[in-house]
C-alpha cells in the first residue's frame, strides 16, 4: 500500500433491490432472510425451463425523474438513478453546492438496455425500421446509467460505464477508487445497475443451463454452497456507493460508514463462462485487494461471496479463498446474499458492496439462506439460514464475470 495517498470513505448508499427499494427496506428484509424469488410476472414465461426470478416490486421514478425523461429511459437506468438519488440524500449532499467539475460518476451494467433491445427489435420485424425509436440507441448502450446520471445533476466529474459481465459494479466502484485517490474527483457516485428478465435474456441463460430449475419453490431455489443447488437465479436492480476523499467528507462532516480502502483485479484466461478450477484468477483479484488495502489476513473476518449457488463457480470460490487465506479460511464468515437477492449480474458487485459496507457498519452480518445440506467440498463458515450479530473490522466484496473478469474490493470498519 502506498504511503500518504488519499483515503476513500463510503458516505452514501442507495439500493433498487428484489427484496427493498431503499437501503433500510434492503437491509432489514435481508438480515432477516427474506427472498426475493417468485414466479415472473413481467411477461409470460410459460414453456420457459426456468419461470421465476427475483424482480424488483413496487418501483416509481416519481419523485426523481420528470415522467418524460422517463420515457426515454430503459429500466436499468431507471434503477441506476433512483439509487444514486438516495445514496446522495443519504450522504447530505447537495450537489449544486458542491463543485461539480470534481464530482463523478462511474456506473457498471453487464448487459444495458436489453428491454429495449428486445421491444425495438420486435417493432423492426413486426412493423418495419421506421417504427424503430430514435432512442433507441441511447436507450440501450450500458453507459447511459452513468450518463443520465451525470446529466440530471449536472456532474462533471470523470464519466462512463464498466462492462465486465458480474464484475461490472465492482469495477466500477474500484475505478472510481483509483479516481479518487489520484486526485481526479472529490466525490464519485458508483456501482451497478441491471434489468435483464426479459424473454431473451431468460430464454439465453435458461438454455444454456445456468439457472435454477426448482419451479416450485423460487424462495429455496439460490441456495449457495449447497450440495442440491442447480443454478443461479436472475436478479435485476442497483447497489450505489456514494465516495468521498476523506478531505472532502471531513470538511462537510459528512457520515463516515466505512473506508474503501483496496482493489484487485484479475483475468482468469481461461473459459467463456467457467471458472479455473484452481481458483487462481480469484485469488489473485483478492490478494491484490488486501495488498492495495494493507490489511493482513488475520484482520479480515467477513467476505461477501460472489456466491451464484451454481455447482462449479461456488466450489471454485471457496477453493480460492483456502488458497488465499489457508488456515483463516476456517475462521472467516462468509455469506452469500444471492441466496436472497438473486444473481443481479452486473449490478451484483454494487449491490454487494452496500452490503458489505453496512456489515461494517452495523456489526451484524447476513445469512446464507436455503443452506440446508452443505455441500462437503464447501465447508467453510457460510452463515447459515440466520443473521450474526459480530463486530467486523475488515471485509472483502467478491464478483466474478463471465469471460474470466475478477474484482474484490476491500473495505474496513471506521475507528
Amino acid at each position: 500500500m502506498a504511503e500518504n495517498r488519499l483515503r476513500v470513505f463510503v458516505t452514501g448508499t442507495g439500493v433498487v433491490s428484489p427484496i427493498g427499494n431503499d437501503t433500510e427496506e434492503f437491509w432489514s428484509n435481508l438480515v432477516a432472510g427474506k427472498s426475493g424469488a417468485g414466479p415472473i410476472t413481467r411477461f409470460d414465461a410459460t414453456g420457459y425451463g426456468t419461470r421465476f426470478a427475483c424482480e424488483v416490486k413496487g418501483f416509481t421514478t416519481e419523485g426523481v425523474v420528470d415522467r418524460k425523461d422517463a420515457k426515454r429511459m430503459d429500466r436499468f437506468v431507471h434503477y441506476a438513478v433512483v439509487a444514486c438519488d438516495e445514496a446522495m440524500k443519504r450522504a447530505g449532499i447537495d450537489p449544486e453546492k458542491l463543485d461539480r467539475d470534481r464530482f463523478g460518476v462511474v456506473l457498471g451494467s453487464g448487459i444495458g438496455g436489453m428491454e429495449t433491445f428486445e421491444t425495438q427489435h420486435t417493432a423492426l420485424l413486426q412493423r418495419g425500421q421506421d417504427r424503430v425509436s430514435p432512442f433507441f440507441i441511447p436507450m440501450m448502450i450500458s453507459d447511459m446509467a452513468a450518463g443520465q446520471v451525470s446529466i440530471l445533476y449536472g456532474l462533471r466529474g470523470p464519466n462512463f460505464g464498466t462492462v465486465s459481465a458480474c464484475a461490472s459494479g465492482a469495477h466500477a466502484i474500484g475505478e472510481a477508487l483509483r479516481l479518487l485517490r489520484a486526485g481526479d474527483a472529490d466525490v464519485m457516485l458508483a456501482g451497478g445497475s441491471e434489468a435483464t428478465i426479459t424473454p431473451m435474456a431468460l430464454a439465453g441463460f435458461s438454455n444454456a443451463r445456468a439457472l435454477s430449475t426448482r419451479n416450485d419453490d423460487p424462495p429455496r431455489a439460490s441456495r449457495p454452497f449447497d450440495r442440491d443447488r442447480d443454478g443461479f437465479v436472475m436478479g435485476e436492480g442497483s447497489g450505489v456507493l456514494l465516495l468521498e476523499t476523506e478531505e472532502h467528507a471531513r470538511r462537510r462532516g459528512a457520515p463516515l460508514l466505512c473506508e474503501l480502502c483496496g482493489y484487485g483485479a484479475s483475468a482468469d484466461a481461461f473459459h467463456l463462462t467457467a471458472p479455473a478450477e484452481d481458483g487462481n484468477g480469484a485469488a489473485r483479484a483478492m490478494r491484490r485487494a488486501l495488498d492495495d488495502a494493507g490489511i493482513a489476513l488475520e484482520h479480515v473476518q467477513y467476505i461477501n461471496a460472489h456466491g451464484t449457488s451454481t455447482p462449479t463457480g461456488d466450489q471454485v470460490e471457496v477453493v480460492a479463498v483456502k488458497s488465499v487465506f489457508g488456515a483463516q479460511a476456517s475462521r472467516l464468515m462468509m455469506s452469500s446474499t444471492k441466496s436472497m437477492t438473486g444473481h443481479l449480474l452486473g449490478a451484483a458487485g454494487g449491490l454487494e458492496a452496500v452490503v458489505t459496507a453496512l456489515t461494517l457498519l452495523r456489526g451484524v452480518v447476513p445469512p446464507t439462506i436455503n443452506l440446508e445440506n452443505p455441500d462437503p467440498q464447501c465447508d467453510l463458515d457460510f452463515v447459515p439460514s440466520q443473521a450474526r450479530t459480530q463486530r467486523v473490522r475488515a471485509a472483502l466484496s467478491n464478483s466474478f464475470g463471465f469471460g474470466g473478469h475478477n474484482a474484490t474490493l476491500a473495505m474496513r470498519a471506521v475507528t
